[in-house]
C-alpha cells in the first residue's frame, strides 16, 4: 500500500510539473511594449517588418555582448535563452513575410534592408564559439536566420518582378479582388 501512495505522489509531482515546463517554453520573445507597438502598426505590413528587424538587432547585439563574457552558468543560461528568443522571432517574421506575400501587399521597403541585416545577424551567430549548453540554440539559430535571409532575397526578388508588372498595385496593403 506504501508503495502505491509514494507511487501515486510521484506521479501527481509529475503531473504538475510538466505544465509548468510546457509554460516555460512558451515565453515571448518580445517585451510588453514590443508587443504593443507590434499591435498599434496595425495592418501596415512595412511597419511591422521594420520593428521585427529592429528587435532583432537588439537580440543580435545582446548575444554579441554576452559572448566576451567570463563562461559561466549563468552566461551559458543566458546565451541560450536569447539564442531561442532570437529563433523565435526570426520564425515569427518569417511567418509574417509568407502571410504579407501571400495576399500581394507591397513590402518591398521593409524587405530591401533585411537581406544585409541577416547577413550582418549570421555573422555574429557564426562568431559565437559553441559551449555545452547552448550549442543546440546556436545551431538553430543560424538555421533560421539563413531560412530568413533566403525568404527574404526571394521575396524581394519576386516583389519586384511583380509589382514591375502590376504597377497599379504598388504600395497596397493587400491585393483586393478585381470587381
Amino acid at each position: 500500500m506504501r508503495s502505491f501512495c509514494r507511487f501515486t505522489l510521484v506521479l501527481s509531482c509529475l503531473a504538475c510539473v510538466a505544465p509548468l515546463h510546457a509554460q516555460k517554453g512558451q515565453h515571448d520573445p518580445l517585451t510588453n511594449a514590443q508587443i504593443e507597438q507590434i499591435r498599434e502598426a496595425g495592418i501596415d505590413p512595412v511597419e511591422r517588418i521594420k520593428l521585427y528587424t529592429k528587435y532583432l538587432h537588439e537580440h543580435v547585439d545582446s548575444i554579441k555582448a554576452l559572448t566576451p563574457r567570463p563562461h559561466s552558468g549563468a552566461r551559458v543560461l543566458q546565451m541560450d535563452t536569447e539564442l531561442q528568443n532570437l529563433t523565435a522571432l526570426m520564425d515569427e517574421l518569417g511567418s509574417n513575410l509568407d502571410q504579407y506575400s501571400e495576399r500581394k501587399a507591397d513590402i518591398r521597403k521593409g524587405l530591401k534592408p533585411l537581406p544585409e541585416a541577416t547577413q550582418r545577424w549570421l555573422g555574429i551567430l557564426r562568431g559565437i564559439p559553441s559551449e555545452p549548453g547552448f550549442e543546440l540554440s546556436l545551431k538553430e539559430a543560424i538555421e533560421s536566420g539563413k531560412e530568413l535571409a533566403e525568404q527574404a532575397s526571394r521575396l524581394l526578388n519576386e516583389q519586384t518582378a511583380y509589382f514591375n508588372i502590376h504597377k497599379d498595385e504598388r504600395g497596397q496593403d493587400r491585393a483586393e479582388p478585381k470587381q
